[in-house]
């Protein structure tokens, strides 16, 4: 970040900065929080996951009125102006994975009411697959580190791959047997929602990207999530 004449100005993109790094480690410990409550079955913890939401939502209104503020009264040029736009976008993709995250706690409050299924294992993994995603691009937005950016964004594809692994195990317990259609349902959502956070993600990891370089990645995106098209056969009938 380069200094400018007028000091205030550094110190208003400091706190901006500070700001959106804050919000994106609450999300991330709202990630991490909602899957040990799914894992635990602990309905309390996952309560205090999704009231911990609003702390989220407050902050992303305060850089929301910061930025607002700063480009009506700085009118920034050039890398300036990028970083107060990537701050407000940025923003906006934390705080639609603390969304899901609270989505991840809401639905494991409701599996407590249903016996344990093996797939919350695979859940729990792909889980901290992005909180891990996630932090690599938090770093990589406090660094100003393209290069730490792309890496992290290179790995969505791997969520893909987990969620459409999921998705064909939990369809396939659904057809077992109709007693777990309610409980798979859930899961299937979950594991969407974690898929989802993924996403936003490497949204973020675009914006560090364009912040620093100037440009967009030159590469397509990589996604593999390929359950609109999935089809599971019937088990056979057992003689």
């Amino acid at each position: 970040m380069t200094e400018h004449t007028v000091k205030s100005f550094d110190e208003e993109l400091k706190r901006l900065g500070d700001m959106v790094s804050q919000m994106g480690g609450l999300a991330e410990s709202q990630l991490q929080a909602a899957i040990e409550a799914l894992v635990g079955r602990d309905a309390e913890q996952a309560a205090r996951v999704v009231q911990s939401d609003a702390r989220i939502d407050q902050l992303e209104r305060q850089i929301s009125n910061q930025t607002i503020r700063m480009l009506a009264l700085r009118q920034p040029m050039a890398v300036d102006l990028r970083e107060i736009v990537a701050a407000l976008k940025i923003s906006s993709d934390i705080e639609r994975i603390g969304d899901y995250a609270a989505n991840v706690a809401k639905r494991a409050i409701a599996l407590t009411q249903s016996p344990p299924m093996r797939p919350v294992g695979g859940i729990a993994r792909m889980g901290r697959l992005v909180m891990q995603i996630i932090k690599d691009v938090l770093d990589a937005y406090s660094a100003h580190d393209a290069d730490k950016a792309v890496a992290a964004w290179k790995r969505d594809q791997e969520v893909d791959d987990m969620y459409n692994s999921l998705f064909r195990e939990l369809l396939t317990y659904m057809m077992e047997d109709p007693r777990n259609i309610g409980p798979s349902t859930h899961l299937i959502f979950i594991a969407k929602n974690i898929e989802r956070m993924g996403d936003h993600a490497t949204n973020v990891a675009e914006i560090i990207h364009f912040l620093v370089r100037g440009e967009d990645i030159s590469e397509a995106r990589p996604k593999s999530d390929k359950t609109s098209f999935a089809v599971v056969n019937a088990p056979e009938d057992k003689p």
